[in-house]
């Protein structure tokens, strides 16, 4: 279900785009937009790994350093029938994790000196199964293309507010000038760029739900990774990344910043109760 709500979701990012460069006046706009900002995100997509690891100070750890850890990413990766990726340690007290990586072959994990002191063991493995079940469903790969959507969409926003303001916000083969059309065009230029965001956001809550899914089955204990939830949830509140970035925080297991209301629809995580419930039905069946 969780892959068909992505599916959907990017084809509703698409028709918006469609709808967007239509009223900026056809085929080009659309296109420029869109090349654009493919280019701005395909640098992200190549390079994400290492702009990650060093913004988080992440260092890379070999079986020497932490036999148990490591010996543990390595079992999961192989449950999983993924290359081995590379470990990283991130040196903060705030309990945590991350997977990047473009591919199963460019991956690497990180979890903070925080979530291992506070997790036991199982608890660990699960969260290391949600991590590398991203990497295995290729989560880097979707939230570009849903990032590079939504990128397209509010420049021709920005492309059709310049044009609403010249009297140039509707094509040339359509009606409709005057003050309706301006006031259409500016009213779209402003609304549709938010509703790509909270598209994108929605589409980054799928794939948590998804890999909360994926990782379960991986490590086998949904109610392991439930536990270890519970735990990060409480103690990221007590005890935030002061670190953290917005640009990044979809990437962590659990939400590095806080916020609430109306807030929560920009959110890039799923409630964490909802997250919780749907591990403990999985332990059910």
């Amino acid at each position: 279900m969780q892959r068909l709500k992505t599916t959907f979701l990017l084809a509703l990012l698409t028709v918006l785009m469609v709808t967007m460069g239509s009223a900026l006046g056809g085929r080009t706009g659309m296109v420029t937009a869109f090349v654009m900002a493919l280019g701005m995100n395909f640098f992200s997509y190549w390079f994400s790994d290492k702009i990650v690891l060093k913004m988080y100070g992440a260092q890379e750890i070999g079986e020497q350093d932490h036999p148990m850890f490591y010996n543990m990413v390595r079992h999961l990766a192989s449950r999983a029938g993924l290359p081995m990726p590379k470990v990283y340690i991130i040196p903060s007290d705030s309990p945590n994790a991350f997977a990047t990586g473009r591919n199963p072959e460019h991956a690497a994990v990180a979890a903070t000196e925080g979530i291992l002191r506070i997790l036991s063991p199982e608890e660990l493995e699960g969260v290391m199964a949600h991590e590398l079940a991203h990497v295995q469903n290729r989560d880097i790969l979707v939230g570009t293309i849903a990032a590079t959507f939504a990128g397209a969409i509010s420049m021709i926003g920005n492309m059709l507010q310049w044009g609403a303001m010249f009297g140039a916000g509707r094509g040339d083969d359509e009606e409709g000038g005057g003050i309706g059309g301006l006031v259409g065009s500016l009213a779209m230029a402003i609304i549709a760029p938010i509703a790509a965001m909270l598209i994108q956001m929605a589409v980054s809550r799928s794939r948590e739900y998804l890999a909360d899914a994926s990782g379960a089955e991986i490590c086998g204990r949904p109610l392991a990774l439930a536990s270890a939830l519970r735990k990060l949830h409480m103690a990221s509140q007590a005890l935030p990344m002061q670190e953290a970035r917005p640009a990044t925080a979809h990437m962590f297991i659990v939400n590095p910043l806080t916020g609430g209301g109306i807030a929560s629809l920009f959110s890039t995580h799923p409630p964490m109760e909802e997250r919780i419930a749907r591990l403990e039905q999985m332990a059910r069946y």
